[in-house]
């Protein structure tokens, strides 16, 4: 492994161990706010990992929020009994970027475990398609993780399923393009290096919901780095 990832994998360990605290702290209840627990997320990660910097916004989605996605503004919520609650945040470790995500299921409800299942599932089975597929498109890889959720009998809840990540700021394309954006139509190679004959690390994030229902669930974290 290469210092690069390294580094990408260490950042994503420590993001890691950030939400295994947060979930064993019991931070995520019944009558709390999302905004009270980003709020709470945030505090930890400084007074535990000295982390100051997120290179996109903090973001806790429950209930009907968790249909939404990092580009909405939903109206904060209190969670219930019986919810689902979804957290993505972009930690910067040191220079180096974090970008992961997680679903958690405060009741019983068999549904609701059943996508966390599935995530995980679509998720490895998403990778293992990258790994296998030597000339893998941003479109095309997009396009699987849709088929994936009809295949597990969810929705594909967003627009696009991943994007770069690397050293703080990593990589933007010119124009605000979409071209580093795991999308539908997306021709560029998943292996293309950058201008300096560098890989390119990707994010893979899977978001299943069920619109009947009125909730989803989602799952992030590197695409192209194993731990």
């Amino acid at each position: 492994m290469d210092a690069v990832s390294r580094a990408l994998l260490d950042a994503q360990n420590k993001a890691a161990a950030l939400f295994r605290e947060v979930a064993e702290s019991g931070m995520i209840r019944a009558g709390r706010l999302d905004s009270e627990l980003t709020r709470d997320i945030h505090a930890l990660a400084r007074a535990r990992f000295g982390l100051s910097r997120h290179w996109h916004q903090r973001i806790v989605r429950s209930g009907p929020n968790t249909l939404l996605t990092y580009h909405d503004t939903p109206v904060d919520r209190a969670m219930t009994d019986d919810d689902i609650v979804y957290l993505d945040f972009g930690p910067v470790f040191g220079e180096w970027e974090a970008d992961f995500g997680r679903t958690y299921v405060l009741g019983s409800d068999p549904v609701k475990h059943r996508l966390t299942q599935d995530l995980s599932e679509a998720f490895a089975r998403g990778k293992d398609f990258f790994q296998r597929s030597a000339t893998l498109t941003a479109g095309q890889l997009y396009d699987h993780v849709v088929e994936l959720a009809r295949e597990y009998g969810w929705e594909f809840g967003a627009r696009t399923a991943g994007h770069l990540v690397g050293h703080f700021p990593h990589e933007r394309p010119a124009n605000n393009s979409t071209r580093f954006s795991i999308r539908s139509g997306n021709p560029t190679s998943l292996r293309e290096p950058d201008a300096n004959g560098n890989t390119r690390h990707w994010i893979l994030e899977i978001h299943f919901v069920d619109r009947q229902r009125q909730f989803g669930g989602f799952l992030e974290e590197l695409l192209t780095v194993d731990g």
